[in-house]
């Protein structure tokens, strides 16, 4: 969900009489409009006020959103040195039923300043912060953006046909977005990373540093990120500034195993984050008696925390369907999945109308199974969908699939024996964290750039502003219990 972390990057060295950062006060941040006349913040489409929100064009609106958004920070960090974000609108990839919604980072890094680790690189934001000082003061790069902390772009056409048709950004300020995208949670997700909640100068698809003159991306004699020093793969049994580059590019891609050891995101792990959910199966195959971890979905109703969710169901393929459970169901897939809850398999369509295809065919849950590698966590809104759905990985997927046919086969011809969906939890197992409670970054085996690493995982209960995925349970309360954000870019220097 961010861009390039570094577009054009600087290196200095600060003169020994500059500023510490002791004592410093609460952050300004200065948001500077990049928008053309009649686009984005200078939109003038009347638009009535909603949830808080008091403005009247939609421009007005979105620069409320932005100056909500950025007071939420300034309370949340301190620094003596004003923090410039330049903010447009754009037209980003998308299509009718994806889209990226938006991106921000850090457009300068620094090394080597007063109060820096010496040889490690910062965003400039917290460089400055540390040097109490603007480091970028009179720089031109032949950009505009040489002086800017920050760069953030959103999709301008969000909602429009063509573009995750129907789901535009929400601008109240309430949270009550429903199935529109929320606009807060997404600012405050996207300004986090211009603030340094990312691994910044390593390239996760080749694990090379960037080097001393920010030049290139190199093999060897780079410089490590701020990051490194808290990232511990338990694989590998190292941190990231100790590894090969060919070590950090396999960690990227080792699930479940990249945790995060700074002190203060390891202390609110300890205290926010939840046993693992898992779905218990109850089948007379001895095969069918299952516990598999699973991931809520971004839409819908959250599944019980315990208790009976149905009774496993599978759907058959269906001619001219994009992928299972991609058209409306027929009469034989409705009688299978009434009353049930079916195992729908990725792929075709979006996942929200697989489950309202389910949900309209009788369905009282749905459980969606990956079609790669890795676990899934089901993105997508839709209001209307009032069934819980839960996303499991491709093995796990698999072993549901072959325990309904197994049970089967223990029946008789009038009543097959059926497999049972329980919910509960693992309390061995903290969801999103190692054995040792540490937060875990999100590493899927298949690598996904601009998202690998620089999150944390899917797997943490209840979910955090810092994942992959604006969830609809979020809230802008920054530190534990709530959430994990502040207390990891406290480790980093905020």
């Amino acid at each position: 969900m961010r861009t390039n972390v570094i577009s054009h990057t600087v290196r200095s060295l600060i003169a020994a009489g500059a500023l510490t950062c002791v004592g410093a006060h609460a952050a300004t941040i200065q948001i500077t409009s990049r928008d053309p006349v009649g686009v984005g913040f200078n939109d003038p489409t009347p638009v009535a006020p909603v949830g808080g929100n008091p403005g009247t064009t939609l421009g007005e609106q979105r620069w409320n959103v932005y100056k909500y958004v950025a007071g939420i920070w300034e309370k949340n960090i301190k620094s003596d040195v004003t923090i410039t974000v330049s903010a447009g609108w754009e037209a980003l990839t998308c299509t009718a039923t994806s889209a990226t919604l938006g991106s921000a980072g850090a457009w300068n890094i620094w090394s080597d300043f007063k109060n820096a680790k010496p040889g490690t690189w910062y965003p400039q934001a917290l460089a400055n912060k540390l040097a109490g000082v603007n480091l970028s003061e009179g720089y031109d790069d032949g950009t505009g953006y040489g002086g800017v902390d920050i760069k953030t772009q959103f999709n301008v056409n969000l909602g429009n046909p063509g573009c995750l048709d129907g789901s535009p950004f929400y601008l109240g300020l309430d949270g009550k977005a429903g199935d529109k995208v929320n606009f807060v949670e997404t600012l405050l997700h996207e300004l986090g990373h211009g603030l340094g909640f990312s691994v910044l100068s390593v390239s996760t698809s080749s694990g090379y540093r960037l080097n001393a003159d920010a030049s290139a991306y190199v093999a060897t004699g780079g410089l490590p990120s701020i990051w490194e020093q808290f990232m511990y793969d338990n694989t590998a049994g190292k941190y990231w500034l100790n590894m090969s580059s060919a070590e950090r590019r396999a960690s990227a891609i080792n699930p479940l195993q990249l945790a995060w050891t700074g002190p203060n995101a390891v202390a609110g792990a300890k205290q926010m984050l939840k046993a693992i959910p898992v779905i218990k199966t109850v089948s007379p195959a001895a095969n069918g008696n299952l516990s598999i971890d699973f991931n809520t979905s971004s839409f819908g109703p959250l599944p019980p925390s315990s208790g009976t969710l149905g009774t496993l169901a599978l759907i058959a393929a269906q001619p001219g369907e994009l992928g299972p459970g991609c058209s409306e169901f027929n009469a034989a897939n409705t009688v299978a999945v009434k009353g049930k809850v079916p195992v729908i398999s990725r792929g075709g369509c979006n996942f929200a109308l697989k489950v309202k295809n389910a949900q309209n065919a009788g369905a009282v849950g749905v459980i969606l199974a990956n079609n790669v590698a890795g676990s899934l966590v089901p993105g997508g809104t839709d209001g209307t969908v009032t069934i819980p759905a839960v996303g499991v990985s491709l093995e796990d997927g698999n072993k549901l699939t072959a325990s309904v046919g197994s049970a089967a086969l223990l029946g008789s011809r009038a009543k097959p024996g059926v497999v049972t969906v329980n919910l509960g939890t693992d309390p061995t197992r903290i969801a999103g964290a190692d054995a040792y409670g540490r937060p875990l970054l999100y590493t899927p085996a298949t690598l996904a750039p601009g998202s690998s690493v620089s999150h944390w995982d899917v797997t943490a209960s209840p979910n955090l502003l810092m994942e992959p995925n604006i969830n609809a349970d979020l809230g802008t309360t920054l530190v534990a219990p709530y959430d994990l954000t502040l207390p990891l870019l406290k480790d980093i220097g905020w």
